[in-house]
C-alpha cells in the first residue's frame, strides 16, 4: 500500500521515541549493576576495618593501668592542664596515651621502654611532631623558628609533669629559663635603666614569642611594627598628624636600647643630640633636603638635648618639627 510523506515521518518519529527508551534502559541497567559491585566491595571491607579498629582500640590501656607502676606522675596530673581535657568527650580526651602513644605492647613486655614513646629519649623533631599534633593551630610557625631551627625541641622548655610554672608548664619560670640559654642578653637586665624583667614585672614572652613569627627575634608582629613597644608606651602609639619618619622606618630600636643600657629612656647615646645628629647634620650628599637638615642654633652643652624644645619627637598633632603642644 503506497504511503503518503506524513505518515512516514510518523512512523520514524515513533521509531525514534522507541529507541531512546531502548537506550535510557539499558544505561539504568547499567548504572544498577556498577552500584550493586560497589556496594558489594564496600560491605566486603566494612567488617576488615571494624576489625581493625578493634585492634587498634585493643592496644591502648587506660591511664589507671599506667598508674599502677607511675604513680609518682599520675599523682600530679590531677592539676595538670592537659587533665581538663581528659573529660572531655566522654574521657577520651588528652591522657597518657595521647603523647606515649599505646601502651599495651609496653605493659605485656613487663615496662619494656622500647615500646612506648619516650619523649625524653626521642629526637627534637619526633617530640615536636608529637606536641604539635594538638598545638600546631597556635604554633603553626615553630618549625621555622630560632628554637625550631636549632633543634630545641619543646620539652627543652617545658616539662608535662614536672613544670615549675603550672600554667605553661616550663621547667623552670621566666627569665631563668631563657638566661639558660640567652646568656648575652643577662647582663643588660643589670643595667642602670632596664626593662623590670628581674624584678618580675615584665616576661620575656611579653615582647617575644618563643614558638616563632615572622618578625626577627622572634618579636610579636603586629601590623603596626612598633606594636610590642606601644603597647605598653601608649603615647607613642599615634596615629599624629606629623609622624616622625624615622619612628616609622627604622623603629623604636633606632635610638632606644631595648632590653637595658646606662642611659636615661634607654637611649642608645649619651647625648640627646648625638642621637639626632645622626641624621640631622647637613651633607652636600642629602637627597632629601629640605629634611632631615642641621640643627639651626648651636650645640653648646646647655642645649644638647634637642627634646627640651622638641618635646613631641615620637610624633606631633600641631608642629612638623615636634615642638612642644601640651602645657
Amino acid at each position: 500500500m503506497h504511503r503518503d510523506g506524513p505518515e512516514l515521518m510518523q512512523e520514524a518519529a515513533l521509531g525514534g521515541r522507541v529507541q531512546g527508551v531502548r537506550t535510557c534502559l539499558l544505561l539504568l541497567l547499567c548504572a544498577g549493576v556498577f552500584c550493586g559491585i560497589a556496594w558489594s566491595a564496600a560491605g566486603a571491607d566494612k567488617p576488615a576495618a571494624a576489625q581493625a579498629g578493634t585492634a587498634a582500640a585493643g592496644a591502648f590501656v587506660g591511664a589507671e593501668t599506667c598508674a599502677t607502676c607511675h604513680e609518682e606522675v599520675s599523682k600530679g596530673f590531677a592539676s595538670n592542664p592537659h587533665s581538663k581535657l581528659a573529660e572531655a568527650h566522654g574521657k577520651t580526651g588528652v591522657t597518657c596515651k595521647g603523647c606515649h602513644g599505646a601502651g599495651k605492647a609496653h605493659v605485656d613486655g613487663g615496662g619494656d621502654a622500647t615500646k612506648i614513646f619516650n619523649p625524653a629519649k626521642a629526637t627534637a623533631k619526633e617530640v615536636d611532631a608529637k606536641c604539635l599534633g594538638c598545638h600546631q593551630g597556635k604554633h603553626s610557625n615553630f618549625e621555622h623558628s630560632a628554637h625550631g631551627e636549632s633543634n630545641v625541641s619543646c620539652i627543652g622548655c617545658h616539662s608535662v609533669h614536672a613544670g615549675a610554672d603550672p600554667e605553661h608548664l616550663l621547667k623552670v619560670a621566666q627569665p631563668t629559663l631563657c638566661f639558660q640559654c640567652h646568656t648575652d642578653v643577662k647582663p643588660q637586665f643589670s643595667m642602670p635603666f632596664h626593662h623590670k624583667v628581674n624584678e618580675g614585672l615584665v616576661s620575656c614572652s611579653d615582647c617575644h614569642d618563643p614558638h616563632g613569627t615572622f618578625e626577627r627575634k622572634g618579636l610579636k608582629s603586629a601590623a603596626q611594627q612598633d606594636m610590642v613597644c606601644t603597647k605598653c608606651h601608649t603615647e607613642t602609639a599615634g596615629p599624629f598628624v606629623y609622624e616622625h619618619n624615622v619612628v616609622k622606618t627604622e623603629g623604636c630600636t633606632a635610638c632606644h636600647f631595648a632590653h637595658g643600657g646606662p642611659n636615661p629612656r634607654l637611649l642608645n647615646r649619651a647625648n640627646v643630640n648625638t642621637i639626632c645628629l645622626q641624621c640631622h647634620s647637613p651633607s652636600p650628599n642629602f637627597t632629601t633636603a629640605p629634611i632631615p637638615t642641621g640643627p639651626a642654633h648651636n650645640q653648646a652643652t646647655q642645649y644638647q638635648s634637642c627634646t627640651i624644645c622638641h618635646t613631641d619627637i615620637h610624633g606631633s598633632n600641631l608642629s612638623d618639627v615636634f615642638f612642644k603642644t601640651a602645657f
